[in-house]
């Protein structure tokens, strides 16, 4: 992409010359590129003015409404649940500030920060968006390498299907065979592991019920997209695995 790392890097800039907190500078800038946006979009209208290079590139790619959901990978039907917005929703909202321009963090923090949408959500507009605008394959990320994404409801508490994640006598019995390094853990909400070979892992976690809970993975840095179909179906297998250690009966203990 232009990743998360390029716009805090301008964020402390700011902070360097504003003497501007971190969030404070982080704000401003996302209104700065808000209002930036918006004023090149009603001059565009009003004196026809020419798009720049990539709002043309965006503009001739446009596909119809009809088909954002698959392009986006997501149901209208699913992202509005969530977010409140079915896909043409978001990508009007989203073209108005010109977000097609921007890198992948910086349209996300927008969608967190101007819309209040959570993390997870914020990212899954985010990817829907991109792919939409022909920024990204599906299963692809912006700096072309690629992900394997894959969800799974298990019918246990949030914090056992946690667990079963963070504590490695509980990850071995589900995950064998594989060396990896957690790097972070956030108790309940996320987990994040670099895997034996360099790439990453990111669990997310989500409380469906008192006794239903749900995990969404995310292996990224995937060098090829048959390596991210690989990596898709082992953790359909590791995550029924999971799941079956998990239910009445299995060995999964808290």
């Amino acid at each position: 992409m232009p990743s998360n790392k390029d716009f805090k890097r301008l964020v402390r800039g700011r902070m360097q010359k504003t003497g501007e907190s971190y969030t404070s500078a982080r704000a401003n800038l996302l209104k700065k590129a808000a209002a930036a946006g918006e004023a090149a979009g009603a001059a565009t209208e009003r004196l026809a003015a020419p798009e720049s290079s990539a709002a043309s590139a965006a503009a001739a790619a446009s596909p119809a409404p009809a088909v954002y959901a698959k392009l986006a990978g997501m149901s209208d039907e699913a992202v509005k649940a969530k977010t409140g917005c079915t896909w043409d929703k978001w990508v009007w909202a989203l073209d108005l500030v010109k977000a097609h321009q921007w890198p992948h963090g910086a349209i996300a923090e927008y969608v967190y920060e101007k819309y209040q949408i959570d993390g997870w959500w914020a990212q899954t507009v985010t990817v829907g968006y991109e792919r939409i605008r022909g920024l990204r394959e599906r299963g692809q990320r912006r700096s072309g390498e690629y992900e394997a994404t894959k969800s799974r409801t298990v019918p246990v508490s949030l914090t056992k299907l946690f667990r079963a994640f963070s504590l490695p006598r509980l990850r071995s019995q589900w995950l064998p065979d594989v060396t990896v390094t957690v790097r972070k853990a956030t108790p309940n909400k996320s987990i994040r592991i670099t895997w034996e070979d360099g790439t990453s892992v990111e669990g997310w976690f989500t409380s469906k019920e008192r006794f239903k809970a749900q995990v969404q993975v995310q292996h990224r840095k995937l060098p090829s997209r048959e390596a991210a179909n690989r990596m898709k179906q082992y953790w359909t297998e590791r995550l029924d695995a999971l799941a079956e250690m998990l239910a009445p009966g299995g060995n999964g203990r808290p």
